[in-house]
């Protein structure tokens, strides 16, 4: 049976990819099918596969829905209003991080150490904000080589390993490599060849990295849980639009952190039900 409910959510999941700083997996965790998540990309991959069709064929639809459609309005609104648009993402990031400290049961399961990874996770997601966005995010590549398109496989192996890590952007991997500009300039022109390359490589990357998780899940699960904790904490300071502009974008920015975070808290209503 077809779950048609994960169109809305593969879109939420998809406009949050495009969005440097915020994850698909923050979004999956927020809809509470994280779990399911990894778990059907692991199953697809065995004799059980045909039963993830109705999972992953509507989450699919969504995704690339979303990607096409909203690349050039979230581009749009980070040019023009950069400011309310990562304060809706702040608020909705922090309105996560008591949702999967509440899941991993942290008052009972956390040792001390557990919130030195914490910290340390979080610092590694702030020093790799600071270190990208002194980079270069990268020019548009219009004429590629063959070394071009295996770079780009590369670029979205490596992206959507990330991508599913709640807390950890794929486009700030993408920012890193400089391939994030060439990547959403082939989505809003449609350039089929690096859509198909990258495609690849993305597909690639979420089958190897959702095994890994699904073994640090089982194996190690507080500590798993800690190092996202940690990620999604550092996310915050990464994407932190600072406070400059006139007196009614700083209220409109604390409205659109303030709706974020209200939007977290109906998702989980909604997905508790």
């Amino acid at each position: 049976m077809f779950e048609w409910k994960n169109i809305l959510r593969g879109m939420a999941m998809g406009a949050s990819d495009l969005i440097p700083g915020v994850s698909g997996g923050t979004i999956a965790l927020v809809l509470g099918i994280y779990h399911r998540l990894i778990a059907a990309i692991n199953h697809f991959f065995s004799r059980k596969w045909k039963e993830q069709l109705g999972f992953f064929i509507p989450l699919g639809i969504g995704i690339g829905i979303a990607l096409i459609s909203l690349s050039n309005l979230l581009e749009w609104l980070l040019q023009t209003y950069p400011g309310p648009t990562y304060s809706f993402f702040m608020g909705l990031i922090l309105g996560t991080i008591p949702i999967l400290l509440k899941e991993a049961d942290y008052k009972y399961s956390f040792r001390p150490y557990h919130y030195v990874i914490v910290a340390a996770a979080a610092v590694f997601i702030i020093l790799t904000g600071i270190y990208s966005g002194a980079e270069s995010a990268g020019q548009i590549v219009h004429t590629l080589t063959a070394s071009d398109y295996v770079y780009l496989f590369f670029a979205g192996w490596l992206a959507s390993s990330a991508m599913i890590l709640p807390g950890v952007s794929g486009s700030f991997v993408l920012l890193i490599l400089g391939a994030y500009e060439t990547i959403i300039h082939a989505l809003t022109s449609l350039d089929i060849p690096i859509i198909i390359t990258v495609g690849f490589g993305v597909l690639a990357g979420i089958t190897i990295m959702s095994k890994f998780l699904h073994y640090l899940l089982s194996v190690y699960r507080t500590g798993t849980y800690a190092v996202m904790s940690g990620f999604l904490i550092g996310s915050l300071f990464v994407i932190f639009p600072g406070l400059s502009g006139s007196a009614i974008l700083l209220l409109i920015s604390i409205g659109a952190f303030l709706a974020g975070w209200a939007l977290t808290l109906f998702l989980q209503k909604l997905e508790t039900r």
